[in-house]
């Protein structure tokens, strides 16, 4: 079997484990319409946390928490820990919502919020930017995909535990959290060039592993 079909043997299993889990996964890119309906409903939420409304917070985290969850999880490596980074995210989104200005999509905005809470609470450091090949091709992650890296209690989650941080957390933004490239880029301040060769290098060494490890198809 070649090394770049594991991920697709293992594919239907690990997506019917996530999916009754969580339900089926929906996907709003490519949409312009539905993306600028769900910013305005989000940037209308935040605009009520920042009153003090929590109501609009219950709404905000309702929308985002599964996939924020799961990002947290390739971050912090076990559910216990991504479900109070969590917390914190929430916490500090009541706390800080009157800071947010428009110059971002409400989603990047969290995900950033996310981010700095993850590290403050895994007391480590950002991965400094690698000089890595700006000029890989991209591909663009399907449902199945994003079911494979979001799984937990699979072959492929044991496999994404094993990848470097920066591995792990572009993983994490663009497979679970399903976000467009440039939010990534954004909310991890480096260029999309760089984000789309920590993509390709990511999952050629995810499918190492699983061929190492043999995965059966």
């Amino acid at each position: 079997m070649m090394a770049a079909d594991i991920g697709v043997g293992v594919g239907d299993a690990v997506r019917r484990d996530w999916r009754s889990r969580v339900g089926p996964v929906h996907h709003v890119r490519g949409r312009p319409g539905a993306e600028a309906a769900s910013d305005d409903a989000d940037a209308a939420l935040l605009a009520l946390v920042a009153q003090g409304d929590s109501g609009a917070l219950t709404r905000l985290y309702e929308a985002h928490a599964s996939r924020l969850f799961g990002y947290l999880l390739r971050l912090a490596g076990d559910r216990m820990t991504a479900e109070e980074i969590l917390q914190d995210t929430m916490l500090a989104v009541w706390r800080s919502a009157g800071s947010y200005t428009g110059g971002s999509r409400v989603t990047t905005w969290l995900y950033g919020v996310a981010r700095r809470q993850a590290y403050n609470r895994l007391r480590t450091t950002p991965p400094p930017v690698a000089a890595e090949p700006v000029d890989l091709p991209d591909h663009a992650p399907g449902p199945d995909e994003l079911a494979l890296a979001a799984a937990g209690g699979t072959p492929v989650a044991v496999a994404i535990g094993q990848l470097p941080a920066h591995h792990r957390e572009v993983i994490g933004l663009v497979f679970v959290a399903g976000l467009p490239l440039a939010d990534v880029a954004e909310i991890l301040d480096i260029p999309v060039g760089t984000v789309k060769s920590r993509l390709h290098h990511a999952r050629a060494a995810l499918v190492q592993l699983l061929a190492s490890q043999g995965v059966p198809e």
